[in-house]
């Protein structure tokens, strides 16, 4: 059957259907509801406070809590938005026995469903920034491109993740246990200034100092991170060196992801 994207126009229902679905199920047994999604960063938030006060994590002129913030944004949406991804089609195994769709549209529910979450994450920022009088220039308005780009890294995880996952269920398991190692090796708990200080000024590593930076940046949220908390608290651009190795990786592998999924999804019904 076509997969062409008016294919996929004919479905637009069903895609809905799934995201208010997914909303609704995710908070209605829940007593605090949309609170959670406010208390488990500013938790974070507040635990990063706590081991700054031990190692000293110098984040300049911006309220520590502030820059930890404006970095778990968009850190969040991608980690639960590629966890939920991986396991969207093995969720829905019921439904895919029963009739044909395109399977890509579970990770894709799964996307939009943390996309709508992350309006209230992106909410609270707005209010954490009113509460320490910062306000935004006009370079705030990356942030849309930025944040639509990150959505490109989650997919790029949740397709080939997602498919895997129906062969082998280890696997979401495993994504939430290495997204969260990961998370240490993007600046969400320090400024990445403290990574090029140590790195591209002091050479810490020796010879191999300026190849982990470039390895260090191919990691897209490292691109992600840095370039809102360069528009929103420092009012200028994105700085293209640190996000393109990232951006790069991400245009090599989304064709590649999406192209494995659809290869995988005729042996799905038989498999799941």
């Amino acid at each position: 059957m076509s997969s062409s994207p008016r294919n996929y126009q004919n479905y637009s229902d069903l895609l809905w259907v799934l995201v208010w679905k997914n909303v609704t199920l995710r908070y209605k047994q829940s007593r605090l509801g949309l609170m959670w999604l406010i208390l488990r960063p500013l938790m974070l938030v507040g635990i990063f406070m706590v081991v700054r006060g031990f190692v000293g994590i110098d984040s300049g002129q911006v309220p520590y809590a502030l820059l930890t913030y404006c970095a778990m944004v968009p850190w969040t949406f991608f980690q639960e938005a590629a966890t939920d991804g991986v396991g969207s089609v093995v969720g829905h195994a019921n439904l895919i026995k029963k009739i044909y769709f395109p399977r890509v549209i579970f990770p894709l529910a799964s996307l939009l469903t943390k996309a709508v979450e992350l309006i209230v994450g992106l909410a609270i920022l707005a209010l954490m920034m009113l509460w320490f009088r910062w306000v935004p220039g006009w370079q705030a308005l990356w942030v849309v491109p930025i944040l639509l780009y990150t959505m490109l890294v989650a997919l790029t995880i949740s397709l080939a993740g997602a498919a895997l996952n129906v062969f082998s269920r280890d696997l979401s398991q495993g994504v939430p246990l290495l997204l969260g190692l990961v998370m240490y090796l993007s600046p969400v708990m320090y400024p990445l200034a403290l990574v090029q200080r140590a790195l591209l000024e002091h050479q810490a590593a020796g010879p191999s100092s300026s190849f982990l930076y470039t390895l260090y940046t191919m990691n897209p949220m490292v691109g992600v991170i840095s370039s809102m908390q360069r528009c929103l608290l420092e009012d200028v651009p994105p700085d293209w060196a640190v996000l393109l190795p990232g951006a790069a990786m991400v245009a090599v592998l989304l064709p590649l992801s999406y192209l494995f999924f659809k290869r995988a999804e005729a042996y799905f019904a038989d498999v799941i």
